[in-house]
């Protein structure tokens, strides 16, 4: 079986984010919750900086920007023109300077500076894909702060429900496989990592710190 591309992932993914932009905010409810507390988790400072990971509409934002302050500064990318387009409008209406956005891809993101701390929400390909985790941790301050939240599989006593995660994660992603444990490639990264999980079991939270520039960035 022939994997597919990084090109055909972003593809696929751009493709179904353009059909899914114009509701999104309204599907994102039940997981407020768990963008709360990741947020909440990396603890930050007024004058940090942080890097929104696959930003989407935006939604993250706010509670960055107020986490930071005026003196922080809170990046975000995605490369969903849709779905950007309305984080664009987002930063634009509320005046927030100390936010910028960009339209890239994880595997092409350039910043100003480096940051002090990264979301990753529910931004499954991006963790599945190396090249992305690279070129993303060579942004990160030594010590760096990383929140993860996403879907996983159920446990195994719970198995006959994972088709259903399965087609849940296919709605979104450009490669929804990979469920058993979609941390697996940024976690070696990662200093005390610490992970739970979420939604009776059908997502997760992790926590760490950035340990290793990786050398191919």
């Amino acid at each position: 079986m022939t994997l597919p591309s990084e090109a055909e992932i972003q593809r696929v993914s751009i493709a179904k984010y353009q059909r899914r932009a114009a509701g999104y905010d309204k599907s994102c409810g039940p997981t407020w919750p768990i963008r709360t507390r990741a947020i909440a988790g990396l603890q930050l400072q007024p004058g940090e900086v942080v890097l929104d990971v696959g930003c989407g509409t935006g939604l993250s934002l706010p509670l960055l920007q107020s986490a930071v302050g005026t003196s922080g500064k809170v990046y975000g990318f995605d490369q969903s023109p849709d779905m950007l387009a309305k984080a664009l409008h987002r930063v634009q209406t509320e005046g927030w300077s100390q936010v910028e956005v960009f339209a890239c891809s994880a595997q092409s993101l350039t910043l100003p500076q480096k940051v002090d701390a990264f979301l990753f929400h529910y931004t499954h390909d991006i963790l599945r894909s190396p090249t992305a985790i690279s070129r993303l941790l060579a942004w990160a301050k030594p010590g760096a702060r990383v929140a993860i939240a996403g879907i996983q599989y159920f446990p195994a006593w719970m198995a006959p429900l994972n088709l259903w995660v399965y087609f849940k994660n296919y709605g979104y992603n450009g490669a929804p496989g990979d469920l058993r444990s979609p941390w697996d490639r940024i976690a070696p990264y990662l200093d005390d990592f610490e992970r739970t999980s979420t939604q009776w079991g059908m997502g997760y939270i992790a926590f760490g710190r950035v340990k290793a520039i990786p050398s191919d960035a």
